[in-house]
């Protein structure tokens, strides 16, 4: 058994104000430790890692682009932050699928030296602008989950404002076979809740069978999720929401927050 696997699920997102507005959709998510996927290659006929398959993940998908490995790039954010470097890292993102992908989030868990419960998170987010920001979070354990918190940096919606803060639930990624997954992100402002966003999912073992029943499933994943963006936000529109200005991109490429899970506030690294 790996820790790798598929996470099968839904992603759903519910807006408060200033208009009531509710989406939700079946996603396919895949779960890489990074020190696993070179292996999950050489024994797989449909999983590519770095290369061309039916299913696949490469590292110029995430990160700064380049071919750094990235496992270097999150362990020299590690440093920076002070945090030890040698455990596990493992990555929540939708794979490519025929060769084309879109990540709006991408998840790092990252372990300790030993596989101890995960020290931080590194939530990196894509918007449709072709741009990337990252947010380096240390995980707070609290009742089961990783909770953490920081102020929004980065455009993403154009019908969200900036003055806005991020709270995240994650459970941990878990071993058994059909055991739930899911991450939770409450964005709101002084005034309290604007929209919760979520994903749900089950895992399935990294079997040959597993992954051709993904690809097949799921064989336009990242149209989907362009395609329901631009849908969602047109019903947006439609429903009155104003289109907000785009400012200009965070001129360093990761946060580093400072607050607690329940308190705003974050420093730029």
């Amino acid at each position: 058994m790996t820790a790798s696997a598929l996470f099968p699920g839904q992603t759903w997102h519910r807006r408060y104000r200033p208009v009531g507005h509710f989406l939700r959709y079946s996603m396919l998510m895949m779960l890489i430790d990074l020190d696993e996927a070179a292996d999950l290659d050489r024994r797989s006929h449909w999983f590519g890692y770095n290369r061309a398959r039916i299913l696949a993940f490469h590292d110029t998908d995430h990160g700064d682009g380049s071919d750094t490995p990235l496992r270097s790039q999150v362990e020299l954010h590690l440093v920076a932050v002070g945090l030890p470097t040698g455990g596990p890292i493992r990555v929540l993102a939708m794979p490519r699928v025929f060769g084309q992908v879109f990540n709006p989030l991408t998840v790092y868990y990252c372990h300790p030296p030993g596989d101890g419960a995960p020290m931080a998170i590194l939530y990196e987010v894509n918007n449709t602008f072709g741009q990337r920001h990252s947010y380096l979070l240390k995980a707070e354990h609290e009742d089961g989950r990783l909770r953490n918190g920081c102020d929004k940096q980065f455009y993403v919606s154009p019908f969200m404002d900036m003055a806005l803060h991020y709270r995240f639930a994650l459970r941990i990624p878990p071993a058994e076979a059909g055991a739930p997954l899911s991450i939770e992100i409450e964005v709101g402002d002084e005034d309290g809740r604007v929209l919760t966003a979520a994903f749900n999912g089950r895992r399935r073992e990294f079997t040959e069978n597993a992954l051709l029943e993904a690809a097949l499933a799921y064989p336009f994943l990242m149209l989907k999720v362009i395609g329901a963006i631009h849908w969602e936000a047109l019903k947006l529109a439609l429903k009155g929401m104003r289109l907000r200005h785009r400012p200009p991109a965070p001129a360093e490429p990761i946060t580093i927050g400072t607050s607690s899970a329940g308190v705003s506030g974050s420093g730029a690294a």
